[in-house]
Order: C-alpha cells, then sequence, then structure tokens
C-alpha cells in the first residue's frame, strides 16, 4: 500500500492502468506512479522516521488541509518539508501509516482515511504552519485557524497579525482584502502596536485609496476603528482633517468631531475611541493619591499608578507638602487635579501628565473639605463639602485656560461627602451629609445650559461617604457603608440595583478603567481603611475580587488616565 507502481511497470507519460473510464482515476493513478519513484515530486511528507516525495497539488486538491498548508506557507521553488507527524501517544509506525493511508486516499488507491488519522495530519500541518507563517500573509493569518482548529496555532496567528501588522498591511496582498477583512484587521486590539497609532489610519486611507471610486463608501466603517483622538493632534489637523476624502465624506464627520472634541475636552468626550488599544504602549491606568492609613491617624503622602492588564504599580511624584485628607480628586485632559482637604484648604494641584511634576495653580475662593471636584465641558467643579463650622451650599467652577474659579449657582440643599458625578450633560448630586447624624436622600441636578439645579427622584437610601461613576449614561453608587451598587438612570429618572457587594465600605476611590468600575480601598464597617479592590463589569453583572492595593487607605483620590508603559 505504501508503493505505487515503479517506473517500469508506468513510464512517465504512458497510460497507466485504469479499472474504469474515468480519466480522473487515470490521472491520479499516474500521479501515484509518479509519487512512488519521485517523478515532479515538490513535497516531502516525514512520519515515522519515514519521508514521503509527493506533489502540491495533487494533494491541496485532494485535501483542504493540505491545500490550505501550502497556500498559506507559501514555500519557494523546491521541495517543501513537512516535519514529523507525530502526535500525542502515537507511535512513529502509526504517523508513517497515518500518511500511507492519507496517501492511498489521496492519489485514488481506494483507502480510507479514519478520524485519528486525519487528527495526526492535522496537528503536523499546525506545527508546520506554526513555522511557515508571515505577518505579511494577511489572507492566510485571516483564514488559516478556522482550517487548523489546534489552539496554538490560532494563538500564533492572533499574535502575527498584533505584532505584524505594520508588515502585513504594507504588503500587497493588503490592498486586495475584502472589506471585512480590512475590518478584521483594523479592529484587531494588537493593530498599530506600541507608539505607532498613525499606521492604523495611514493603512485604513491607503486601502481606500487604491480603488478610491469603489471604496469611499467604506472610510467611516473603517474610522470606526481608528482611534482619531489618540492621535497627535498637530497630525489630526495637517492629515486627517485636511484629506480631501474625508472632507468630502458626510459620514466621517460624526468621527471627525468626536476626535476634535476630545483634543479639546479631554477624554470626558469621548467613549471606546479614547481608549488605548490593548497592546499599544499607552493604557489606562488607576492613579492612587494619599488617603488615611488604617486606623485613620496618618495622612498617607503616596501617589501611585496601577495597570491593571499587568497588574504592575508604578511609584509618582507625591505632592510636595501635601499631607491632608478628604480632599477632592479628578482628571482633565489626562492631567490629575487635586483640591481643598483637612483641614480648611484653598490650595489646588495639577499633576501634569507631560511634565511628570505636580504644579500649584490657582487657589479656591472658599476653603474645604469632605467635598468633591469633577469635570463638566471641559472645565473643573468644585462642590459642597465642609468648613470645619458647618456644610457649603458653595460651587466654584475653574476655566484651565484662563487659570481662574468663579461661584456658579450654589447647591439647593447644603451637603458634604456626597456623590458627586457628571452624566449625560449635567451634574448630579447625590445623598450627602446634611449635618453631623443627619444625611440626605435627595439628588440634585445641576443643568450648565439653564445654569440652576432642580430635584429628581430620591435615592433609595440616605447616606453619606458616597462615591459615584457614569458609564455609558448609567450612575453607579457605592459606599455608605452599603454592600450594594447602586445604578441611576438620568434618562428616565430611575433607580436600580446592579450587584451586590462581598461586604459594606464607605469612603473608598472609585474609578472607570478598561470600561469597568473599579472599587478601591475605603473603610469597612469596623472603621479601618482596608486595601481591597473590586471591580463591577456592567456587561456580565459581575463583581471581582482583583489585587490589593499596596496599603491600606481610605478618603483618597482615585482617577483614570492615560500612561506610557515605557514610563
Amino acid at each position: 500500500m505504501l508503493e505505487g507502481p515503479s517506473l517500469e511497470e508506468s513510464e512517465p507519460g504512458a497510460e497507466a492502468p485504469c479499472s474504469g473510464s474515468c480519466h480522473t482515476q487515470r490521472v491520479l493513478q499516474t500521479l501515484n506512479a509518479y509519487r512512488g519513484s519521485g517523478t515532479l515530486t515538490d513535497a516531502v511528507l516525514r512520519a515515522g522516521g519515514h519521508d514521503f516525495p509527493s506533489h502540491r497539488a495533487a494533494l491541496g486538491t485532494g485535501s483542504a488541509h493540505f491545500c490550505s498548508l501550502f497556500a498559506a506557507g507559501q514555500p519557494e521553488l523546491g521541495q517543501a518539508v513537512v516535519p514529523e507527524m507525530l502526535g500525542a501517544g502515537r507511535t512513529r509506525a502509526a504517523a508513517a501509516l497515518a500518511v500511507a493511508l492519507d496517501y492511498d486516499y489521496v492519489f485514488g488507491s481506494g483507502g480510507q482515511l479514519r478520524a485519528e488519522d486525519e487528527a495526526g495530519l492535522r496537528e503536523a500541518c499546525a506545527r508546520f504552519l506554526e513555522g511557515s507563517l508571515r505577518a505579511a500573509d494577511s489572507r492566510a493569518l485571516r483564514h488559516v485557524p478556522a482550517a487548523f482548529p489546534p489552539p496554538s496555532l490560532a494563538g500564533r496567528c492572533g499574535r502575527g497579525r498584533r505584532q505584524g501588522f505594520t508588515e502585513a498591511v504594507r504588503h500587497a496582498d493588503f490592498l486586495e482584502l475584502a472589506p471585512e477583512d480590512v475590518v478584521a484587521l483594523l479592529a484587531n486590539p494588537g493593530a498599530g502596536r506600541g507608539r505607532a497609532r498613525k499606521p492604523v489610519f495611514e493603512a485604513a486611507m491607503r486601502w481606500v485609496r487604491h480603488d478610491a471610486p469603489a471604496r469611499r463608501g467604506q472610510l467611516a466603517a473603517l474610522l470606526e476603528h481608528v482611534r482619531l483622538p489618540l492621535l497627535a493632534p498637530d497630525y489630526f489637523l495637517e492629515k486627517v482633517e485636511a484629506d480631501e476624502l474625508l472632507r468630502a465624506c458626510c459620514e466621517c464627520r460624526p468621527l471627525l468631531l468626536e476626535a476634535r472634541a476630545c483634543f479639546i475636552l479631554g477624554r470626558e468626550a469621548g467613549g471606546l475611541r479614547t481608549r488605548p488599544r490593548r497592546f499599544m504602549d499607552l493604557a489606562e491606568v488607576i492613579v492612587v493619591i494619599g488617603g488615611c492609613d488604617r486606623k485613620g491617624l496618618m495622612r498617607l503622602p503616596f501617589a501611585d499608578a496601577y495597570h491593571p492588564e499587568s497588574q504592575r504599580w508604578t511609584p509618582l511624584p507625591s505632592l510636595p507638602g501635601y499631607m491632608r485628607s478628604e480632599f477632592a480628586a479628578c482628571t482633565l485632559r489626562n492631567d490629575i487635579y487635586v483640591s481643598g482637604g483637612h483641614i480648611n484648604s484653598h490650595d489646588v494641584w495639577m499633576l501634569s501628565s507631560h511634565l511628570h511634576t505636580w504644579i500649584k495653580v490657582a487657589s479656591l475662593h472658599k476653603g474645604r473639605w469632605r467635598h468633591k471636584m469633577v469635570v463638566l465641558h471641559g472645565q473643573l467643579f468644585v462642590v459642597g463639602g465642609f468648613d470645619g463650622l458647618r456644610r457649603l451650599h458653595s460651587v466654584e467652577r475653574y476655566d484651565p485656560f484662563s487659570n481662574t474659579w468663579e461661584s456658579v449657582e450654589p447647591l439647593l440643599e447644603a451637603v458634604s461627602s456626597a456623590a458627586v458625578v457628571p452624566c449625560a450633560g449635567r451634574l448630579y448630586v447625590i445623598g450627602g451629609a446634611r449635618q453631623d447624624n443627619i444625611s440626605t436622600d435627595k439628588v440634585q441636578c445641576f443643568d450648565p445650559k439653564e445654569d440652576r439645579w432642580s430635584l429628581q427622584s430620591p435615592a433609595p437610601f440616605s447616606q453619606r461617604c458616597l462615591e459615584a461613576v457614569s458609564l455609558e449614561d448609567t450612575i453607579y453608587v457605592v459606599g455608605g457603608l452599603m454592600s450594594k451598587i447602586y445604578t441611576y438612570h438620568p434618562g428616565t429618572d430611575v433607580w436600580g440595583e446592579a450587584a451586590v457587594l462581598p461586604s459594606p465600605v464607605e469612603s473608598c476611590g472609585v474609578t472607570v478603567c478598561d470600561g469597568k468600575v473599579h472599587i478601591t480601598g475605603g473603610r469597612d464597617d469596623h472603621g479601618e481603611s482596608t486595601d481591597r479592590v473590586f471591580t463591577f463589569d456592567p456587561s456580565s453583572g459581575q463583581v471581582e475580587a482583583q489585587p490589593s492595593l499596596q496599603r491600606c487607605t481610605s478618603s483618597h483620590g482615585c482617577v483614570t488616565i492615560v500612561q506610557s508603559l515605557g514610563r
């Protein structure tokens, strides 16, 4: 079964024996004779210590697996060698037999290929492809995993697409890809790996310009997967907004406006496209600033950045001479601002993400602590708080361009330690302390267009020491020694419950990073600071414990910025 007719039995070009009138069978039998004699063979399969010369065309015709193997591997002229085909638990003889059976099947001698033999062939082909695929083989990298299921090959193809993105889009094959394949390549998390964000945009435009009349209609769909807000502003102005194809594309205008708004207002204005791709050297990191120690006796001066993907902590500059608690912190255009603090501080500091240093900016008109500070429409708002004698109605607004504070419409009810959060273009103040032993369930809403406050549906709790964040036009509230995460939907003015935490907490840090709500530190029901961290995923509704903070802390700052992982 392993040997075909010799040349003496069937000379090249001579009519091979055929049991029927089928021309196809005669051709296969002739090729089988050639295979046995090594005539015109251009591939060698090795298994069980045996070499099996073959013809790539015949193998590819008879087997989709071999067709994918040779098409994707693109071996040069000459004999392509497919290495050892030894699967787990196989003997060398069994592996050789599997190949022989496959040969008989492909070349028409009547053998049947068993499932276990085909599995061995698949494994061997996968190993061959792992060593042969190149990033430039765009189409092969996209379709090979479907033909060869082994996870190792699928992983290798994925890594190839990520690591070789720049090489792949420069290859001639890229220009011939179907629109859906281009979208898949641009949407891959590894596109634009490292500092390179421009290649993703340039690849999309290069593909469109290859046949602009037919492809200009795909522009908006492609730009959906280009992180325009992460481009350098000067490049965006000179290369993106000035591009004639984009200027003529009405469907692209919202994407360009979104990017421009992000350059002016910061990440407040953007969504998914403002987040770095997973394999960039840029990443969202959580910054934990200061706070109180376990017993609440010491004020912590530390500032540290945490990258959830690598679980790595990086120290940041400590705020000069700033060892206070119950201050407020937020981010504006990727810079971190800290204001006020115990006791009655007027100070405001900014940690510049470019200069990597703290800078003192204009002071508050009214010193305060137990207040909150948030960003709305590119400006800082400091809301409520305590001055040591009474709760405060006052609200101040900061213009970063003029470095000035101004007073705006005061709260309807003075509160401290409330949850304050921007959402859908408005400012929401939830709960908080009215007096030392009295908390409120009121929800106060500020509309900057009308410059006035109004009351919304009350919260299903009356608590202080609350924190809140907004994500996809939904507000998430935690703290107040509550075990639940509550939701509020401004569009419908309806409250709900999202999840249950393992234990109650207050005065914690809350921020959104990588589409999840991160809850850091805080005080437990014994009044002690903790180092626990939990994440809540709105898409799954699940709460998961995460690696602990570096130290127990409460009443601290907790924000998210974009940072270079190489810093």
